[in-house]
């Protein structure tokens, strides 16, 4: 474990990146948690008496591991910004950036409380001395007729990147499908709409923003949420000014992020803007491609579907003791000086 450490550690240290690339990724942690009872939240089970058990032990060792992800996200290239969703709270990422070695490089985070009934938002770090950040605000997901129920809210981040270039970034995690796929479709068709009018009303102020949109959107690249109510594009044939790419799209049917039972699904996606595609501003994504992040450790053999899954942390209340339920994606953004 110690020489894992030393290696992960390198990692983060290591000299010699270029300085005009950089990683961006987004990861579905699968309930990152403190071990505390909070008295607005349903998180019951998320206490060392609760369903689940958890622990101390349980909550620092999924803080290493996840550290232990992002290091590895960051050996490449240097891991400037991560969204990130199921995140309990501040502390949490505080305990991420401060109390594992990711302090090196001083990772800072931004957050908001959303009215989530379980107590899960999207959040983002960031290093920043490779982004700096002009503004952030949630976008508030509130889905008639019941405004009440509220899910997670959606968040906005505008900020500057290599010191060059302006870049927004929008985290999603659209609502689930509990309940049954066509009972809940249109919650996420809505969402999706909401999306869409967030990126117009950039595109409204500049019509060649650098844009990315990343998240688990809990549809497909060619669900409705995703290919209709977000009008994202799968290709640049027809390419319009304000059209978002879906990068995943290549991997549909043939890989995944996250499996459920025998399938593979791609619903982790970052979708970017014509400019990140066509280098209009000096930033653009490298080879307009998004990846699977599937290291041999995030995974473990399937033995009841064949081939590989996820190393989850539960299943159910069943502790397993792994990473989580989703595969990390990424991108490198490289800047050229103008």
């Amino acid at each position: 474990m110690k020489s894992l450490i030393t290696i992960l550690l390198l990692c983060l240290t290591i000299n010699g990146f270029s300085n005009d690339t950089t990683r961006i990724a987004f990861y579905n942690v699968e309930n990152l948690f403190d071990y505390f009872k909070d008295s607005v939240k349903n998180d019951d089970a998320w206490t060392p008496r609760g369903a689940n058990r958890w622990t101390k032990a349980r909550y620092e060792k999924k803080q290493k591991d996840l550290f232990k992800v992002i290091a590895a996200l960051g050996y490449e290239q240097p891991l400037a910004i991560l969204g990130l969703c199921e995140i309990e709270n501040k502390k949490v990422l505080q305990d991420l950036v401060r109390g594992t070695p990711l302090r090196v490089h001083n990772y800072r985070y931004i957050h908001y409380e959303s009215a989530d009934s379980r107590g899960i938002d999207v959040a983002m770090i960031y290093r920043p001395d490779l982004f700096e950040v002009l503004d952030h605000y949630p976008i508030l997901l509130i889905i008639p007729p019941d405004t009440v129920s509220r899910t997670r809210d959606f968040l906005y981040v505008k900020g500057v990147l290599f010191q060059r270039d302006t870049l927004h970034l929008i985290i999603c995690h659209f609502p689930s499908k509990f309940g049954g796929l066509m009972q809940t479709k249109d919650r996420r068709a809505f969402a999706g709409r909401l999306l869409r009018e967030k990126v117009d009303s950039i595109f409204a102020e500049n019509p060649t923003a650098n844009i990315i949109t990343m998240g688990d959107f809990n549809d497909e690249p060619s669900d409705e949420s995703i290919a209709v109510a977000f009008r994202s594009q799968c290709d640049t044939a027809n390419f319009q000014p304000t059209d978002m790419l879906n990068l995943m799209c290549r991997f549909e049917g043939k890989k995944g992020s996250h499996k459920f039972r025998e399938t593979w699904s791609i619903i982790d996606q970052i979708m970017i803007s014509k400019s990140l595609v066509k280098n209009i501003n000096g930033l653009f994504i490298s080879e307009q491609k998004a990846h699977i992040f599937e290291p041999d450790f995030l995974l473990e053999d399937d033995r009841v579907n064949m081939g590989k899954k996820p190393f989850r942390t539960y299943i159910g209340t069943r502790y397993l003791g792994g990473f989580s339920d989703h595969l990390p994606i990424f991108v490198d953004v490289v800047s050229q000086s103008r």
